[in-house]
């Protein structure tokens, strides 16, 4: 595509995305499906400038009043993705004269709000958190996240897998924690790669997979996912448990759950029952009451510890749609406790970054049900031989904290409860 068309898309596909209407990967996807010419190296710039622009906002926004032409241009000029000489070919001596000025800009120069470009209050909220360590989380969490890997115990070993993907021409690393996981350099087509046709590898932050770790299901055992989604945690359960048992995967959107069903087909797995729940209090909880194992509770929240990926939710959530999530986060919790028998484990699950959805909401169930024992996430770790336990926990080992600018994750937490027999 030649250059000023190439930047012409960028700025449409960012003036899209900075409505707010929608998720930006469902912006994106659907530019896509509405451009089908575009070849793969069109799209990546497109959806990585889009992103970038969402990254950068407060910065961008402010160098692009210094210049000339639509606002939704200058933005894509500023958040380009590609080689600076491409993208100077697309633009007048005026534009690249400005350019070269917004470039010279040296980061001391940049006001605070331009180093971490976040909303006042999710800044507040993180500072208030991590202290001094604030500008590095804010930093993180403005880069791309790296691409992990779920290696199928089923059917592979990690290390099989690894050797597998060089071959393919792919880099890849263990990750440091999940003994499932791979890192994997660039942004390969997994679509072509023989290991995911077959069901050995599936796309899971490595964090997720932590979460279905913890969960720590056994063969044989009766489990629930209950905020299931597209599976992916469903899935690392299924495998964990070699195949045995009874696996639910609950979900109020049926949408959600047609996802899994390519995945499932892929994994080999035949314990996992999806089934979408017309809400929460639905019939088929009632008639399962006191007969689950384990219990996961991966929580609808804000997804601010997504935003490596998911740049556009640090603008589209707001402190009130927050403290909507709090109420159902804790009816969902208070609804999937009933499903366990003496002696189940329950956890209890979120990728937001904010105490209110994650250490009150857990304060709050252990308050009410005194029936429950608290697990430290320490030592439920130690106890699986996990590495660098406390590494993974909040400093009095209770729950489990994952960040990106320490662990190199999305940003997770846990709570861990036995109901008492």
């Amino acid at each position: 595509m030649h250059p000023k068309a190439l930047l012409d898309s960028c700025a449409e596909l960012v003036a899209l995305v900075l409505r707010f209407d929608h998720p930006a990967d469902a912006i994106v996807s659907r530019y896509f499906r509405q451009h089908k010419q575009l070849g793969p190296r069109e799209r990546a710039t497109l959806a990585e400038t889009a992103y970038n622009v969402l990254r950068h906002k407060l910065r961008f926004e402010s160098l692009a009043r210094s210049g000339q032409g639509p606002r939704e241009r200058r933005l894509a000029i500023l958040g380009f993705h590609g080689p600076r000489d491409f993208l100077k070919s697309a633009l007048s001596d005026s534009e690249k004269q400005w350019l070269d000025a917004c470039d010279a800009v040296p980061p001391e120069a940049w006001l605070p709000q331009h180093r971490h470009n976040l909303p006042d209050w999710l800044a507040d909220a993180l500072r208030a958190q991590v202290g001094d360590a604030f500008e590095a989380l804010a930093a993180s969490l403005n880069e791309p996240a790296p691409l992990d890997l779920r290696v199928n115990v089923l059917v592979a070993k990690r290390a099989d897998v690894q050797r597998e993907l060089a071959e393919a021409g792919v880099r890849a690393a263990p990750t440091p924690y999940s003994p499932w996981g791979l890192r994997i350099e660039g942004k390969p087509a997994l679509q072509k790669i023989e290991a995911f046709r077959r069901g050995a590898i599936e796309v899971q932050d490595e964090g997720s997979q932590l979460l279905a770790w913890i969960l720590d299901a056994h063969r044989g055992e009766m489990v629930v996912d209950f905020c299931a989604g597209a599976g992916g945690k469903t899935l690392a359960i299924g495998a964990m448990m070699r195949n045995t048992g009874r696996l639910y995967a609950f979900d109020t959107s049926a949408h959600r759950l047609e996802a899994l069903k390519p995945r499932l087909a892929r994994s080999g797995l035949s314990n996992v029952h999806p089934a979408a729940l017309a809400h929460e209090r639905d019939e088929r909880v009632k008639r399962l009451a006191g007969k689950i194992d384990r219990v996961l509770v991966d929580a609808p929240c804000s997804g601010l510890g997504t935003l490596r990926r998911n740049p556009d939710l640090k603008w589209r959530q707001t402190p009130q749609d927050v403290a909507e999530l709090v109420t159902k986060q804790a009816a969902i919790l208070e609804s999937a406790q009933r499903l366990l028998k003496p002696g189940g484990r329950l956890v209890y699950a979120t990728c937001s970054v904010l105490p209110e959805e994650n250490e009150a909401i857990a304060a709050a169930f252990s308050e009410r049900h005194p029936e429950f024992e608290p697990l430290p996430v320490a030592e439920v770790l130690r106890g699986l031989k996990l590495a660098e336990a406390e590494a993974l926990c909040t400093a009095d080992g209770r729950f489990l904290r994952l960040w990106p600018h320490r662990h190199h994750t999305d940003g997770f937490f846990a709570a861990v409860w036995q109901r008492r027999g």
